[in-house]
């Protein structure tokens, strides 16, 4: 799933391409607004929030739509080829004299009145990258709910926005402890350290093309992605357990060695012994 970096670099792509200009073609390819026309308006502006994208447009209308884990916004100049994806994943155009924004599999489309945005957003924390973060409103939503696993409430956009579980792994790695640590036994002095490492993170890869946590060329993740790989601190296999509430599982990653609190079982590698 795309994470808040990643959006804020669609949302910025999106601005460059579409704002300030006239909509010359407006296409919209799912049933609720197959007939909705925004030709002749002017786009206004393309805001992240956390992982959604505001698309302004003029006339007090917002396009809100959200990656979710295989959407996908891509920006065309006028003549190039579209390669996004094959024309039936197609869910919105939005095209300008000399340039075409178009939306593929985006799971989320809603058009709705400007006024009516907090409808969609108002539900989430402070965004990490958004003028509204607050790192003392965040700890404080994070702390609500002691009892809750780690990597859990650092995905509950309501608590902070714009963390996904490439950061929650490589997070809590940098915090040496596991995801399944209840947030009421996070040590006090990391606690305090938890909001402003995670924007840092974020904020110095939204300028990226390629994520990287620790600082190193070639080995660009601590723990997320790499198991049974050696850690790159202490040489012990990375692990990798799902994380969730049963329907969203999600493959998460650990250190046994540098990251201490509860954990599962590993997953078995295909053709383990029984």
């Amino acid at each position: 799933m795309p994470e808040g970096d990643t959006v804020w670099q669609t949302a910025r792509r999106l601005h460059s391409a579409l704002a300030g200009k006239v909509l010359t073609r407006s296409d919209f390819r799912v049933p609720r607004y197959a007939t909705v026309d925004l030709t002749g308006r002017t786009v206004l502006d393309v805001t992240p929030r956390g992982k959604h994208l505001l698309t302004r447009v003029e006339g007090g209308l917002t396009l809100h739509s959200h990656l979710k884990m295989d959407g996908s916004w891509k920006v065309y100049a006028a003549g190039q080829r579209w390669s996004g994806g094959p024309a039936h994943q197609i869910r919105v155009i939005l095209g300008t004299a000399d340039a075409t924004a178009v939306g593929y599999r985006l799971p989320v489309v809603e058009l709705l009145r400007t006024s009516e945005e907090p409808r969609a957003v108002g539900h989430l924390g402070p965004d990490l990258l958004g003028p509204d973060w607050d790192p003392e409103q965040a700890l404080a939503n994070l702390r609500e709910d002691p009892t809750r696993p780690l990597g859990e409430a650092l995905l509950d956009q309501r608590n902070l926005a714009g963390i996904g579980n490439v950061y929650k792994c490589e997070l809590c790695f940098l915090l040496g402890v596991t995801p399944w640590l209840p947030v009421g036994e996070l040590p006090a002095e990391r606690a305090a350290k938890l909001p402003e490492l995670a924007q840092k993170l974020l904020e110095t890869n939204r300028d990226q093309a390629i994520r990287r946590t620790t600082g190193r060329r070639g080995q660009d993740l601590f723990v997320y992605g790499r198991a049974p790989r050696p850690c790159l601190r202490c040489h012990t296999s990375i692990r990798v357990a799902d994380q969730g509430d049963g329907s969203r599982d999600r493959p998460t990653y650990w250190c046994p060695t540098c990251q201490t609190g509860p954990a599962p079982a590993p997953r078995r590698r295909a053709g383990a012994a029984g």
